[in-house]
């Protein structure tokens, strides 16, 4: 019972990470209809602006460099390239970002060579002993701070212009506009949103206790791992998205504790395809309905 217990806190960390990504999924899809696959680029270059200047300016300053940094770089993208090809359809533009995740993945993998640095130095590899229960720090710290944002997250969504224009925007994108919404602003703030998250999420996945390697191309696999807590959730749900990374997170802590490491990747798709199967558009997303 304890072992289940440490699974299952531990899987919430993890999951709690998976529904920030999630969420920049979701965000980005909600106010463009377009798939970000660049995503895992963002958590990348956040982590080695990290990892370049933390002898410099410390961690806590090369974290905050990198969290922004990984925001920018997602305005730049939205405002560069998805901005300027705005009669391409969504799947062209989904195709778009791939282009994009490509380049500044390997580029950044090229730069780091055979070095695989961790990144979570603040709480990296000091587990917690609560009873017979071990628990891993970097866990516990995702966990409250994804519960911060995620709540901050969903009070502006709620609560501010930002959020009401995002979610009119989503609703029927022609009539916002009728009514004064700028579909450019809200756009690449959606963008800006995601990247930060991103920026966030790299924090804690580049570390010993998450994935047991350093920044390097496992860490953008892994960061992929969030779309299909997207798919699960449902792509145009923001609360689906929190389910769905939750999921993902608990399915790989007990996949690979129950079974092995690498049946848990596969598990969590696995999960996806079950969901799919029984709801096509997830658990929290909207059913089209067409009229015949």
């Amino acid at each position: 019972m304890e072992t289940f217990v440490q699974l299952v806190v531990n899987g919430l960390g993890k999951g709690a990470v998976f529904a920030l990504l999630a969420l920049g999924f979701v965000i980005i899809f909600k106010a463009t209809e377009v798939v970000n696959f660049a995503h895992g680029s963002l958590v990348l270059f956040g982590g080695y602006l990290v990892v370049t200047l933390r002898d410099s300016i410390g961690w806590a300053g090369a974290a905050i460099v990198g969290v922004v940094g990984a925001g920018l770089l997602a305005l730049v993208v939205e405002r560069l390239l998805l901005s300027r090809s705005k009669l391409a359809d969504p799947f062209s533009l989904a195709l778009l970002t791939i282009g994009v995740d490509v380049i500044v993945t390997e580029e950044i993998v090229r730069r780091l060579g055979v070095s695989l640095p961790f990144i979570g130095d603040a709480w990296d590899a000091k587990p917690i002993q609560v009873g017979g229960i071990t628990l891993f720090r970097t866990h516990l710290v995702a966990l409250v701070v994804a519960t911060v944002l995620i709540t901050l997250f969903f009070l502006a969504f709620r609560y501010s212009n930002w959020g009401i224009a995002m979610r009119a925007q989503a609703e029927n994108k022609e009539a916002a506009a009728l009514v004064g919404i700028r579909s450019g602003r809200v756009t690449a703030t959606a963008w800006l949103v995601a990247g930060l998250l991103a920026g966030v999420a790299v924090l804690f996945i580049a570390t010993q206790d998450f994935s047991g390697a350093g920044l390097s191309r496992g860490t953008h696999s892994i960061a992929l791992a969030a779309f299909p807590a997207a798919i699960l959730g449902g792509l145009d749900s923001t609360a689906g998205a929190v389910a769905g990374g939750i999921t993902v997170g608990l399915v790989d802590a007990l996949a690979t504790h129950y079974v092995s490491f690498a049946f848990a990747k596969s598990a969590v798709f696995l999960v996806m395809l079950v969901v799919l199967v029984v709801r096509p558009s997830g658990l929290f997303g909207t059913r089209e309905t067409t009229r015949v």
